[in-house]
């Protein structure tokens, strides 16, 4: 009896200690001084069986790099992904993406039916939806965009003390397919970015989320704040969520109207010298080029894989690069809990970690294991939809 009392107050002391630690390194260390890592098109479900032999058949080429999918929204914040991409059209009637022209292809051809990719109809209501390519490779995790930010409000409001989780915005516009005849995604408005604002708030509350006006506080422009370490600390940052807007070309429509990004929720995809710079995509740039960028205090986020090519041949070289880089999100389209099927390539965070300290900008006493601890680990489904 006296050892399981001795031993639980032992254990209640660590916790304490921890928690104090947790605590002080929280109010030195900044949003941008982590690392995380985070999936392509984390919305997509990939194709269902006949989908996938129509679409490998006649679009070879293109399906070799689309032949991935990932798991429930839910799932991936389970298994440590803190930064998730959605891409978004604008349906303000409803119906535009609800009938797929691959489900009448697949029945030409003589394929076997799929399963219904919207069973309950999201795709007739009216609102934006989320989805890879018009006609082709619709199956998303949450066809509706509010739908998938409350599912990850819900799983944000269960987990608190989370690391801030980075959500990368995809406007598409215009030809979304490889079809010809396939249905097009309407145009951008001024009216179409107020509606996304407002929809992103109609879930987050201000205080849950990092926004342009927050981090610009009240220095003269956005990139000077950020240059000077205006960055919350994780103190102020966990448990909410930021959101990127990905397409360097729709920034202006997004600005208008909005200098600075007052009033915005989303933070534009900048370059440095320009007065909105605090985030910078870096797609395909170089360790050396990023890791001076993530110095300097911008948040940059970098891929490290494409079209599935490392994925088939196990080539780390860049992933190992990028974590050295200190790109502070890393996005890949197998995640530790979805390995590439061919070789078992994965990408994460060392120890198994949700997040660590920066590589390169971290205070040299941040410990990794304050930062955000293991996480579970759901096995990727074996199937497809």
């Amino acid at each position: 009896m006296l050892r399981w009392v001795a031993a639980a107050c032992i254990s209640a002391v660590s916790i304490t200690v921890f928690a104090q630690s947790e605590k002080a390194q929280d109010s030195i260390v900044h949003l941008n001084q982590i690392q995380v890592i985070g999936t392509h098109n984390s919305y997509n479900m990939g194709f269902a069986p006949s989908e996938g032999k129509y679409f490998s058949a006649h679009y070879a080429k293109a399906y070799h790099g689309l032949e991935y999918h990932h798991q429930t929204l839910t799932q991936q914040l389970n298994a440590g992904v803190r930064q998730l991409e959605l891409d978004i059209v604008q349906d303000p009637q409803g119906g535009r993406f609800a009938h797929p022209k691959i489900v009448e292809l697949t029945k030409q051809e003589g394929l076997p039916p799929d399963t219904d990719f919207d069973p309950k109809h999201k795709m007739m209501m009216p609102g934006f939806k989320t989805l890879h390519l018009g006609d082709l490779n619709e199956r998303s995790a949450c066809p509706l965009f509010v739908d998938c930010l409350r599912e990850i409000r819900q799983w944000s409001k269960s987990h608190k003390r989370h690391v801030p989780i980075f959500l990368l915005i995809e406007d598409k516009q215009g030809r979304v397919s490889q079809l010809p005849d396939a249905v097009t995604a309407e145009p951008w408005t001024a009216a179409t970015w107020d509606a996304m604002d407002a929809e992103i708030r109609s879930v987050f509350k201000e205080n849950e989320m990092i926004t342009p006006d927050q981090v610009r506080g009240s220095y003269p422009t956005l990139e000077a704040a950020v240059l000077a370490g205006g960055w919350p600390t994780l103190a102020k940052a966990r448990g909410k969520v930021v959101f990127l807007l990905y397409n360097r070309k729709s920034a202006p429509a997004y600005l208008a109207g909005h200098a600075m990004m007052k009033g915005r929720a989303l933070f534009v995809n900048g370059r440095p010298g320009e007065p909105e710079a605090a985030f910078v995509e870096q797609d395909a740039g170089k360790p050396d080029e990023i890791a001076a960028l993530v110095k300097k205090g911008y948040l940059v986020r970098s891929r490290s894989d494409y079209n599935t090519d490392q994925g088939r041949d196990n080539d780390t070289t860049r992933r190992d690069d990028l974590l050295s880089s200190g790109a502070q999100m890393i996005s890949t389209d197998f995640p530790v809990s979805e390995p590439a099927p061919w070789t078992g390539y994965t990408v994460g965070i060392p120890g198994g970690l949700a997040a660590r300290c920066n590589p390169v900008n971290a205070p040299a006493t941040c410990n990794n294991s304050l930062i955000e601890g293991t996480t579970t680990r759901e096995p990727s489904p074996s199937h497809r939809p």
